[in-house]
């Protein structure tokens, strides 16, 4: 199953680099974290201060509110995600309190009608 995200991030270039920069090399605990949740490939793009994340998730494993709930009781995941938050903004569609905000498809070649 695939997801799409979206994010923004603070307007600053040189935020944008750091950013950029940190997800070169995630740290060991972060790819573990994820890995452990289910999620089978992550990819993370930008467009000026919009970021779009396409996430490949095994459906027999993974559950959003499981890897947040895990994510909380784990210090480097805090930590990562307390860094992570001071480059990033939330998108003008996103809820009070939350950050990356599910985007919906609206089409699929595979689904496609020859």
């Amino acid at each position: 199953m695939r997801y799409a995200l979206a994010l923004d991030l603070v307007g600053d270039p040189q935020k944008i680099a750091a950013y950029e920069q940190a997800h070169q090399k995630i740290w060991p605990a972060v790819r573990d974290h994820l890995l452990s949740q289910g999620v089978l490939d992550m990819e993370i793009y930008r467009l000026g201060t919009r970021l779009c994340m396409l996430m490949e998730v095994d459906p027999s494993v993974y559950s959003a509110e499981r890897m947040a709930s895990a994510a909380l009781s784990n210090p480097a995941i805090v930590q990562w995600e307390a860094l992570m938050g001071s480059y990033q903004l939330p998108t003008p569609w996103t809820a009070a309190g939350d950050k990356w905000t599910p985007m919906h498809r609206i089409f699929s070649l595979r689904l496609q009608a020859p």
